[in-house]
């Protein structure tokens, strides 16, 4: 099975954390946020991860080499020259995630007690091009289901935008359910990827609200999840006072 984990991010809502070190190796009780999802990802039978560096790439590769990557085969996607966000991340990741099985995408900086296996399963099962968690947690932007779970647009509570924008939120009833920066991939999807405006930097949620009438994009909501964006200082804190109860994570 295979998983790729985001962890190119400058990390720049944790500073001054990450002013000498990448955002992934910053501890979250005591232990790199990297760290972490890899151990979660093993334990739920990920064999083979791909993770992409950028900001202080470098320590991220020593690291890995220091811990043996885990007993895993581990590649790493070298974006030092270009840091590609999560769209651009994936595409050039697609030499060690292509071919005939799904693969999980993983934020580095996104602590869940979710089962790994579980949405992967669901995933499978579904046959859908991707399948995205999320949760009713408040958020300013939202991802918006129909009545069977397929994404059909996104909106921003804030401002009021609506994509895309003939998407007529009078007319149907949408549920809005935020991202929870875990999803599952088939390679399929790679086939709307590659071509203007889908290369170089770009980021996966755009390509989602465009591609989504035309690919199978679902939602994954389990019934109860712990959710911490551990990518910012204030969130950090609570996830480790939550680690205090919950030592088996």
């Amino acid at each position: 099975m295979k998983a790729l984990v985001f962890a190119a991010g400058l990390g720049t809502r944790l500073r001054p954390l990450t002013d000498h070190q990448p955002k992934a190796l910053v501890p979250v009780g005591g232990v790199p946020m990297l760290e972490r999802v890899i151990g979660r990802l093993k334990a739920a039978g990920f064999d083979e991860i791909t993770v992409n560096v950028h900001h202080f790439g470098q320590q991220i590769i020593d690291f890995l080499q220091a811990k043996q990557n885990f007993g895993l085969t581990i590649h790493v996607s070298d974006e030092r020259n270009q840091l590609l966000d999560t769209g651009g991340g994936i595409l050039k990741a697609r030499p060690y995630l292509d071919g005939n099985e799904p693969f999980l995408v993983h934020n580095a900086d996104i602590m869940t007690d979710i089962d790994l296996g579980a949405i992967y399963r669901n995933h499978v099962e579904s046959q859908a091009d991707a399948t995205l968690l999320v949760s009713q947690r408040e958020t300013s932007r939202y991802l918006l289901f129909d009545a069977n779970g397929r994404m059909q647009g996104w909106m921003n509570k804030s401002t009021g935008e609506v994509l895309p924008p003939e998407l007529d939120l009078k007319a149907t009833t949408f549920t809005p359910l935020a991202f929870s920066g875990v999803h599952v991939i088939s390679p399929k999807i790679y086939r709307w990827m590659g071509q203007t405006p889908w290369t170089g930097k770009f980021s996966i949620i755009p390509f989602y609200v465009a591609t989504c009438h035309q690919a199978h994009i679902q939602s994954y909501q389990p019934q109860q999840m712990n959710f911490f964006d551990v990518g910012k200082i204030e969130t950090l804190h609570k996830a480790e006072k939550w680690l205090e109860s919950h030592s088996e994570y």
